[in-house]
């Protein structure tokens, strides 16, 4: 895949403070576009920017709320200018049997996961329908096709996204932007570092090639469907997955 990018584009990743997020930030960073991240608790270090790269600018955004959705763009056109390149990474997870999962568990999962995206997409599609140009790039979950126990909230809101990205593809496909998915499998992140070690070993046996993936190479996957390189590629699902999902 390459990384060949249009330089000084403007990217905004939500959920972009750790892990997958911030993978994707230093990627487009170290590319030289202009990069924004979103972030609920902490922003990233900036003492870890790319060094003679514009800094990211963090913005406290909570996606399940549209004010915030709404000016955490504006500030970003304010400061950097219109989106052209849009990662919706942020999410959460709520883990528990269905039978014992109570309805904030899954309304808090459904809301961030599922229509956090359709905000912050909504959201950024004015300026590229009016620019006929843009990237959008949805993280999902192998978890939103082949299933994983205590999590049928989180699947459920990651099999949407693809639901999501593909129709919408279709409705400004005409407008030159594209949409696609990254599905990621088992990533070596914080939301599983608590699982585990026999869990995890579990999880390992599972993938044909044996391991999690690290955080940049699920960026590197986002990179490339952001990249000029896959200019007629839109409403795929690539996954990143060590071939845990085979393409389902």
């Amino acid at each position: 895949m390459s990384e060949k990018a249009l330089p000084g584009r403007i990217v905004l990743v939500t959920g972009g403070s750790r892990g997958i997020g911030l993978a994707c930030a230093r990627r487009f960073q170290a590319l030289g576009d202009r990069v924004a991240v979103t972030y609920r608790s902490a922003p990233p270090d900036p003492a870890d920017d790319a060094p003679g790269r514009p800094p990211l600018l963090p913005v406290a955004c909570d996606v399940t709320d549209p004010a915030q959705v709404d000016a955490a763009f504006g500030r970003v056109e304010e400061e950097l200018g219109p989106v052209e390149v849009l990662v919706a990474n942020a999410g959460i997870t709520r883990d528990m049997l269905l039978l014992r999962m109570k309805e904030e568990d899954w309304s808090e999962v459904i809301d961030t996961d599922l229509s956090g995206v359709y905000r912050t997409v909504r959201r950024a599609l004015g300026p590229m329908v009016r620019a006929h140009g843009g990237r959008i790039v949805i993280v999902s979950s192998v978890v939103g096709f082949l299933g994983s126990p205590g999590q049928v909230n989180y699947g459920a809101a990651k099999a949407g996204l693809v639901g999501l990205a593909r129709s919408l593809a279709r409705e400004v496909g005409s407008r030159g932007i594209t949409v696609n998915v990254v599905a990621p499998g088992m990533v070596d992140t914080d939301m599983i570092a608590n699982l585990g070690e026999q869990r995890l070993e579990q999880l390992r046996s599972m993938v044909p090639l044996g391991r999690a993936a690290t955080p940049d190479e699920v960026a590197g996957a986002v990179v490339f469907l952001s990249s000029v390189d896959a200019t007629y590629v839109t409403g795929a699902v690539l996954p990143v997955d060590g071939g845990l999902a085979m393409g389902l």
